[in-house]
């Protein structure tokens, strides 16, 4: 058959045989390894290109071939691994005088080295004038000054010395100030929601320069677009998208402006009754207390009928400990009321009795019509003719002249943790109770146990070197992750540590509840920034109010209204202290069902094996 004619499948059959005579000849190339055992090492060359049996020369048989790699003979190279030889051949062989050869480079080149450095010195001075040359090696002798400042300044070098010691001594005594000696004031904005609490924060920081000029057309801007012009203070504080689009704070969000003479901590606490835990969380870190009301036909009216936020954020404010409160009826320029002075006495004498009831002294408390949105008398006074009938003080002014409450310093470090976050590091933010704390501190976190290192302090208007009692600050932590912790949680000196424990003895006010308590009834303590469901154990007693003493032992129930004497259980360990040892860490508030329905203050503590029965018997559990 013809070429043509034969198949594809058979040509290609046909092709086999040169195939495999070709791979026998030309192998393919390996890689290069290193035989240890050969006495020479070579490594291999690349394959020849394939040459068909047609095109080579006739001359030349097939077994006339020469292999790919030729081996050199044996004698030709040295083995690889081959020992060196004994040190007399080195001595004696011809080639012995190559290391004498190896100094004579290296001292040569500095020769030639200072050559050039003298003629590029001879072409410099040719081009410099006399008199600079002659200037110059009257400057250069060293020396007669060298000998003539060892013996001077023998002397006098000690004496700087004990002064810079003095001085270091003296940097540490003042170093309990920081370089900003203004006193802090930590403020809280309460009441009922919409009063314009996050409006009046956000106008104060502007008003203060907190807040720029762009930053502030920006929130207008975006405010107009949302048809919310009125919120465009309030952005300030409420950074979240979640709050802007509903317009209600949900979380206590911080602020801070400085005056002359103090640095205000600002906390904007939320109004609506489902976040009372931050409002609580936040009202626990102040000194002084603003109770917004609004003057708006109705608003008031629903905020301070029963149920309403402006009565239990009055009472819970001074649960937590606050003293001085400012009452700031806002909203006095609305349509409904263009600062009449019949609604502004209407709110006063309602409130008055309320306030008297709740414990604040008429004293500690002060009335003061504002508007948060104008900023009328908030730093500037009400514009002549708006409100002829006030004359008093602005909102600033007051905050100027309230004096905060002593600060503990001596007292261990009592710092209480309120939030956390994690940005390159760990960051726990709070308030410094008592003591003070510097960068490079080791304290310990309690309940965890945990030892950690202070490396650095700060707060919203920069860093700082050391915190003193009062100061609402951020702390970067070193030792502990984020997971590690808690709201609640307390730093300590590892030698003075707060208790840590899951049964009290209490006095509790019963406010309000809606069937009467008995032993083993539940609901959730808020101490601090803690959150905890609690039981009460034992009915303990029933107080006198009017004499203070008891008046029934072991009472099988309670009813609103009356106050009592009991043993609560937590189902886990809180940092607790007695009221009368450590009052911002005794005082405690109890909620069910979304109201407060007690208050109270620790009298006793129980150690965990005490508790041990009771928190089985109530949770199930052992600590």
């Amino acid at each position: 058959f013809g070429e043509n004619q034969l198949s594809p499948w058979v040509r290609l059959a046909s092709l086999f045989p040169l195939f495999s005579l070709h791979t026998m000849q030309n192998p393919p190339p390996k890689k290069t390894s290193f035989n240890l055992s050969a006495k020479s090492f070579v490594p291999k060359a690349s394959a020849r290109a394939f040459v068909p049996r047609s095109q080579r020369p006739a001359d030349a048989p097939p077994t006339a071939q020469a292999p790919l790699i030729a081996s050199p003979p044996p004698v030709a190279s040295p083995p690889l691994m081959a020992t060196p030889p004994p040190q007399s051949r080195i001595a004696s062989s011809p080639p012995a005088p190559a290391p004498q050869k190896q100094p004579e480079p290296v001292a040569e080149p500095p020769k030639e080295e200072e050559v050039d450095v003298e003629a590029l010195l001879e072409k410099v001075t040719e081009n410099l004038d006399q008199t600079q040359i002659s200037e110059a090696p009257k400057a250069t002798p060293a020396p007669e000054p060298a000998v003539t400042t060892t013996t001077s300044t023998e002397a006098p070098q000690e004496e700087p010395e004990e002064e810079n010691e003095e001085e270091e001594e003296d940097d540490e005594e003042d170093h309990y100030a920081n370089s900003d000696t203004r006193k802090n004031v930590n403020v809280v904005m309460i009441g009922h929601v919409d009063a314009g609490k996050s409006t009046i924060s956000g106008h104060l920081m502007y008003l203060n320069g907190m807040v720029d000029e762009r930053t502030m057309e920006k929130y207008e801007r975006e405010a107009k677009e949302k048809n919310r012009e009125g919120w465009k203070y309030a952005w300030c504080l409420d950074t979240t998208d979640w709050e802007r689009q509903r317009g209600k704070t949900e979380e206590c969000g911080r602020g801070m402006f400085t005056t002359e003479n103090k640095r205000f901590t600002i906390l904007d606490a939320p109004g609506h009754k489902g976040f009372i835990p931050h409002m609580i969380g936040g009202a626990s870190q102040a000194d002084i207390a603003v109770l917004v009301i609004s003057a708006r036909r109705g608003e008031f009216e629903t905020g301070f009928e029963r149920g309403g936020q402006t009565r239990e954020h009055a009472m819970l404010a001074k649960t937590v400990g606050v003293r001085q409160l400012i009452v700031a009826i806002n909203k006095m320029d609305e349509s409904t009321v263009e600062w009449s002075k019949e609604r502004y006495d209407q709110i006063e004498g309602a409130l008055k009795p309320f306030l008297r009831q709740s414990g604040f002294s008429p004293n500690e408390t002060i009335f003061i019509p504002v508007s948060g949105f104008t900023g009328a008398n908030l730093r500037d006074p009400i514009p002549e003719g708006a409100c002829s009938w006030y004359s008093g003080p602005t909102l600033m002014q007051l905050l100027e002249d309230t004096r905060p409450p002593e600060r503990l310093f001596e007292s261990p470090v009592r710092f209480s943790i309120h939030s956390k976050y994690k940005f390159r590091g760990t960051y726990v933010m709070g308030k410094l109770e008592t003591g003070v704390i510097r960068c490079g501190d080791r304290l310990t976190m309690v309940p965890a146990n945990r030892n950690v290192e202070v490396i650095g302090i700060g707060h919203d208007t920069g860093d700082m070197t050391i915190a003193e009692p009062g100061d609402n600050v951020r702390l970067k932590l070193r030792g502990i992750e984020e997971e590690d912790i808690r709201p609640g949680f307390f730093l300590c000196p590892p030698n003075n540590l707060i208790h840590v424990c899951n049964a009290f003895d209490a006095q509790i006010m019963v406010l309000e509840h809606k069937s009467i308590i008995c032993a083993g009834f539940k609901c959730v303590l808020h101490i601090q920034a803690s959150v905890e469901e609690c039981a009460i154990h034992r009915l303990l007693a029933v107080m006198d109010k009017s004499r203070r003493n008891v008046a029934e032992r072991n009472p099988k129930f309670v009813r609103p209204g009356q106050t009592i004497s009991a043993r609560l259980v937590l189902q886990d360990p809180l940092c607790l202290e007695v009221f009368r040892d450590f009052p911002s860490c005794g005082r405690f508030m109890l909620r069910s069902e979304g109201k407060t329905l007690g208050v109270g203050v620790i009298t006793a503590l129980h150690s965990r094996e005490v508790a041990a029965p009771a928190v089985a018997q109530h949770f199930g559990v052992t600590n």
